[in-house]
């Protein structure tokens, strides 16, 4: 089938390379002439394990191709996904300004019969609202059904959560459009929840925020544990056994970020408040996350007279491993309250630099390990787990430190270990 997919971040990007890996013809329209002419040569804008190679097979078999030119791209595919972003607005509301934007090019440019797919995160009743909207600037004797197929992907694993999702979820409102998107996934040999584009709409958001519910109710014991003196993670491990429960998402930390979790969570408490109905659960987890970013920060400041001139380390700037994605990283704040307040900041990640220079600029330090990072160190910042961290050993700290107190964000090592090394270890519910 020929394909062309709107918008070339995480979503419309490993989409449209997972598509053509199936077999599909499948065009990336972007509006960035020179990040399309980068993606032609192989190379990925995005940090994402295993979309390289498959990117550079495809457009080497001449499935995947990648063009600013929309025109062209539209007027010529059976099927064109959306998947552009749909950013945060002040209130907490999603903007649907690039949807829309998209959606006026699609209507200008087709010339015969077309499903359009909407794959970005959008409200419910949203694929309604663009259906019409298309329509009514659309050439007479064409047309046009909007499908709704959100993702489910993970960014770091998007590229498996993609090829070998646990549901593949179609919202259509005829036989038509339900049949085309059963010919696009058949290749994928993936359980496929059939619905109408409300629920499908709906069920985006809903997984979403529910597992941010459980990180924001783990970080809730863990905040409790510490006081009643139990350990969050015997706690999680017990609970894990229970199949009603699961294993995933229990690990206590120092909040969740990334592009979904906190721009869903507020998206739906939003909708909801212009319904006339309050989450309360959602609320909750929204405020919870808020104030577990900066839980370890608050705590050293009981115990620091002054972060002025101070050397702190801070191990990890993206949002979780796998990822160079920085946004709502729990890491961005607590740096932002360490400058504020004139600590000389050493950074150490992996992948996440090039983003972090965007936002920090020269203002910290970044440097190529997380040895480097911890050297004179009077405190140390654990925001990330990335193995690089999690393989350092007591005596590293004691080794490069000035003077050894950590706060682990993200419970990388055992209590018992790090205070046998005589390192003061903080960590969350522990």
């Amino acid at each position: 089938m020929k394909i062309s997919v709107a918008g070339t971040g995480y979503v419309g990007l490993v989409t449209g390379v997972c598509l053509s890996e199936k077999g599909h013809n499948v065009t990336c329209v972007d509006i960035d002439e020179k990040k399309v002419e980068t993606m032609k040569k192989g190379i990925s804008p995005i940090y994402e394990e295993g979309l390289e190679e498959l990117m550079k097979k495809n457009y080497a078999e001449g499935r995947l191709d990648y063009t600013t030119d929309y025109e062209t791209a539209y007027k010529s595919s059976d099927v064109i996904f959306i998947a552009v972003g749909t950013p945060e607005r002040s209130d907490g509301s999603a903007n649907l300004d690039y949807i829309k934007s998209v959606a006026t090019q699609i209507a200008q440019s087709i010339e015969k019969d077309t499903l359009i797919v909407i794959k970005s995160t959008v409200p419910i009743g949203t694929n309604e609202k663009i259906e019409q909207y298309i329509r009514k600037n659309l050439k007479e004797g064409i047309h046009i059904e909007l499908a709704s197929n959100p993702e489910f992907l993970a960014q770091g694993t998007a590229v498996r959560d993609t090829l070998h999702a646990a549901r593949i979820v179609i919202g259509t409102e005829s036989e038509w459009a339900s049949n085309i998107m059963q010919e696009i996934y058949k290749p994928f040999d993936i359980p496929m929840v059939l619905t109408n584009r409300n629920s499908a709409e709906m069920i985006k958001y809903a997984s979403n925020d529910f597992l941010a519910l459980k990180i924001s109710y783990m970080n809730d014991i863990a905040n409790l544990c510490e006081i009643v003196g139990a350990n969050v993670e015997d706690v999680a491990k017990g609970m894990s056994y229970d199949d009603r429960i699961g294993s995933k998402f229990l690990r206590a930390g120092i909040g969740y970020g990334g592009s979904c979790f906190p721009k869903d969570t507020k998206a739906l408490h939003w909708l909801s408040a212009q319904n006339g109905y309050e989450l309360k659960t959602v609320k909750a987890a929204i405020e919870v996350n808020e104030q577990q970013k900066l839980k370890l920060m608050r705590a050293a400041a009981e115990k620091v007279d002054s972060f002025e001139g101070m050397n702190v380390a801070v191990l990890g700037l993206t949002f979780k491993p796998g990822t160079d994605d920085l946004r709502e990283s729990p890491a961005i704040p607590n740096i932002e309250y360490l400058l504020e307040r004139g600590a000389n900041v050493f950074t150490f990640d992996p992948v996440g630099v090039e983003n972090a220079k965007k936002k920090f600029g020269d203002k910290i330090v970044y440097t190529k390990t997380a040895k480097e990072a911890l050297k004179d160190a009077q405190l140390c910042f654990i925001m990330t787990e990335w193995k690089e961290v999690k393989d350092l050993t007591p005596e590293d700290f004691k080794e490069m430190m000035s003077e050894c107190v950590v706060y682990d964000g993200r419970n990388c090592y055992l209590p018992e270990d790090m205070e046998k090394a005589g390192i003061e270890y903080h960590s969350i519910g522990r």
